[in-house]
């Protein structure tokens, strides 16, 4: 299998690479793929794993990242494989939402993860919500942010129009433009570089291309069955959840946060961070770390 492994150098202005890490994983066809991850924070603290979504990496979380060590706890972000640091297959068939849920249930298994405080975002949401069903054993609560999961129909209109415009553009797909885009065009370039980092190659910006596609749009989807069945399982999660989304985020409105916060039995009513859009880690990270520290002590 063909793949793209990004250049070190390409992450230079990025991130601290002290608490960088890599693991190889199965890529289904016997050979091996690496995954990257950062792991700050003392090992034996409250674990926060934080999970990103299109068409983003680990790189979002920079901010919570800071925030959460600084109040004692263990923050681990990984890369899905296509994304950050992650090797990334260039055959668009290869991306699915089973192998990405695989991914990541096999990363936090190989990795020893458990006593999870989960923090779902975008595609996090389908990811993570997964493993919490799956795995409830190792997740202890969730933190849901501007997230959904398939519910018979596409998520939104500005939604369709994204998906539209990403197979338009296809692979000369920009991933810190959308982001700064999304952010009122407020980014600094060395932030909206940070996001194109990754992708330095058009062949390396398949798996950014193609999770619009894995977002069932009707009952056939090759996901749908799949993203019904943990929608389901959502509805008997009774353990801790703080469901919290921005106030200007145009896929997923405050009566989506409202919807959400109903469908889980242990989240209380949906809390909203003021002056952010879809990506609210990058614009409210800081803030939002705050409350994830007051969520896990409230809970502990």
């Amino acid at each position: 299998m063909q793949i793209v492994r990004t250049p070190d150098q390409r992450f230079a202005a990025c991130d601290d690479d002290a608490a960088l890490r890599y693991t190889e994983l199965d890529a289904g066809d016997g050979s091996a793929l690496r995954i990257a991850y950062r792991d700050e924070g003392p090992r034996d603290a409250p674990l926060v794993l934080m999970l990103h979504g299109e068409p983003t990496w680990s790189f979002l979380y920079r901010h919570m990242v800071s925030g959460l060590t600084r109040a004692g706890l263990r923050a681990v972000a990984p890369d899905y494989f296509g994304f950050g640091r992650s090797d990334k297959p260039t055959e668009r068939g290869w991306y699915t939402y089973d192998r990405h849920c695989e991914s990541i249930a096999r990363f936090v298994e190989g990795a020893g993860l458990t006593g999870l405080t989960l923090v779902l975002q975008d595609w996090g949401g389908p990811i993570g919500f997964r493993l919490a069903v799956e795995r409830p054993d190792i997740v202890d609560r969730l933190v849901v942010l501007n997230t959904g999961i398939f519910s018979g129909r596409p998520p939104s209109d500005a939604w369709l129009s994204f998906r539209d415009f990403v197979r338009r553009v296809d692979l000369d797909i920009r991933p810190g433009q959308l982001v700064n885009l999304t952010s009122g065009n407020t980014l600094p370039e060395d932030v909206v570089a940070g996001y194109d980092a990754p992708h330095p190659l058009p062949e390396s910006r398949v798996g950014v291309v193609m999770f619009p596609e894995l977002v069932p749009t009707s009952a056939d989807h090759p996901a749908a069955a799949a993203m019904l069945e943990v929608r389901d399982g959502i509805k008997r999660w009774d353990r801790p959840a703080l469901v919290l989304f921005s106030d200007g985020d145009p896929v997923f409105s405050k009566q989506a946060a409202e919807n959400m916060a109903a469908r889980i039995p242990g989240a209380g009513p949906a809390e909203f961070v003021e002056g952010a859009g879809h990506f609210l880690q990058e614009q409210r990270g800081r803030e939002i770390a705050e409350r994830v520290v007051r969520f896990v002590e409230e809970t502990g």
